[in-house]
């Protein structure tokens, strides 16, 4: 059975997308390089993974116009 890939990420999965750990992960979205984490439900905040894909084909992501795609 294959795994199964989520559509929202906790930081350590979203982190382990683009092979990093999660002090890198942390620090780069803190300074903006990367999608922050969208709050899905009250007190929950998820990484949405097609986000994450996006970073690969220089895509746009939505809320993040201030950076240079």
């Amino acid at each position: 059975m294959s795994k199964i890939a989520p559509f929202f990420a906790k930081e350590e999965t979203a982190a382990r997308l683009l092979d990093m750990g999660v002090t890198e992960f942390r620090a780069l979205v803190m300074d903006g390089h990367l999608p922050k984490a969208r709050e899905i439900a009250p007190g929950v905040s998820r990484w949405n993974s097609e986000d994450i894909r996006k970073l690969d084909q220089g895509s746009k992501i939505d809320g993040m116009d201030e950076v240079d795609w």
